[in-house]
């Protein structure tokens, strides 16, 4: 069994790689056909176009890997079901589950593979993917969000009206802290500028009632400029301001950059870490960075799962020939691709919880080639 295992095993992987290969190919022809008058009127050369393709295509490959792996099973079992070498096999004395586990070695493979780049490598290459699409390829981003609010820490929270990331300025600016239901502290300022060169924030025409040190701000008459205290105001309600004051805040231009994939160029370990820091500041938009990171998780898992079905389905030898088991895989990855989107939106909007939606495709075609493991030849 050993001489056939590794013969199912290198035809199995030959095929996906083969496939893989196949697949990259079309989707670069025709991406590329696609922005080539972006290309040209960016004026970009032959070897920025080249290391573009260089970052762009790993991800596409990335994502296509859960039904490449199923087309090849398919491919690979069907050919042998056609030639009549499963049921020798299965007469050898050989049973079903044990003719699986080349297959089961592939797919571990593979799935070991995909993690490790899905996970870590592909994201690095991302970084550049992303930098490029939105410098050449997308239209010029304009942060046109109003009244934003941002939950900074436990019980303080900061608003800007409207912010222009063409200068890195935000306009009617206000940071609040709360003990309890009551406010205690108010730090507000006409606008706020990003100071590049010492990477602070300037505060114009500020004023603050009851100085705290989460502002971590100098307010020494001699470090203010247009220092001055309102006499008239209550012991308890001290309010100081002036009309420009340099300051460090927890949030920089960053957070007001084009996000569009920004999930795509992350690592597990980044994803996990900013999605612990948009739930700590009451961010909205989670769910997109949740979703990507199950996804990631149980992407090892579809490869297993759709490497079973794949096996069930083009095991027997059909009457309609290869050709036809081979349409039915294709048919079955297009309905997976279909609940994989359904419910990933559904997550995105909030609607189901991610770690539960990103699994229920996994869930359904497992329950589906269950049932279909009792109909196998054995």
């Amino acid at each position: 069994m050993k001489l056939i295992d590794k013969y199912i095993l290198k035809r199995f992987l030959s095929t996906f790689f083969f496939v893989v290969l196949i697949l990259l190919s079309i989707i670069c022809v025709i991406d590329l056909t696609e922005k080539m008058d972006k290309y040209t009127k960016n004026a970009l050369s032959a070897s920025q176009i080249f290391s573009y393709y260089l970052d762009f295509l790993p991800w596409v490959g990335g994502l296509v890997t859960p039904i490449t792996v199923f087309i090849a099973t398919v491919y690979v079992c069907a050919r042998m079901a056609g030639h009549t070498e499963v049921i020798a096999i299965l007469s050898s004395g050989v049973s079903f589950k044990r003719m699986l586990m080349p297959y089961f070695v592939g797919a571990a493979l593979i799935a070991g593979l995909s993690f490790w780049f899905n996970g870590w490598v592909i994201p690095n290459s991302n970084k550049d993917r992303l930098a490029f699409e939105l410098e050449y390829l997308k239209n010029k981003f304009y942060f046109d969000k109003r009244n934003v609010h941002i939950q900074v820490a436990p019980d303080v929270y900061l608003y800007i009206q409207n912010y222009n990331n063409s200068v890195n300025t935000g306009y009617n600016f206000s940071m609040e802290k709360f003990e309890g239901l009551r406010l205690v502290e108010k730090l507000t300022a006409n606008r706020i500028a990003w100071d590049s060169t010492k990477n602070k924030w300037t505060m114009h025409d500020w004023q603050l009632r009851k100085i705290d040190g989460i502002f971590e701000t100098s307010l020494t008459p001699e470090a203010i400029e247009g220092f001055e205290t309102n006499r008239k105001a209550k012991l308890n309600d001290a309010v100081i301001g002036g009309t420009a004051l340099d300051t460090t805040l927890i949030i920089t231009p960053k957070e007001f950059e084009n996000d569009y994939r920004k999930f795509d160029g992350m690592t597990i370990t980044e994803l996990e870490s900013y999605i612990t820091t948009l739930k700590a500041r009451g961010s909205t938009g989670v769910e997109a960075y949740e979703v990507e990171l199950h996804t990631r998780f149980s992407s090892p898992f579809t490869i297993f799962i759709l490497t079973f079905m794949g096996v069930i389905v083009s095991a027997r030898k059909s009457r309609g020939g290869t050709g036809l088991q081979i349409a039915l895989g294709f048919g079955l990855s297009f309905l997976y691709i279909l609940f994989f989107m359904l419910f990933r939106t559904f997550a995105e909007a909030g609607s189901t919880p991610p770690q539960i939606s990103v699994w229920i495709p996994n869930i359904i075609f497992a329950v589906i080639s269950g049932l279909m493991y009792k109909y196998v030849p054995r």
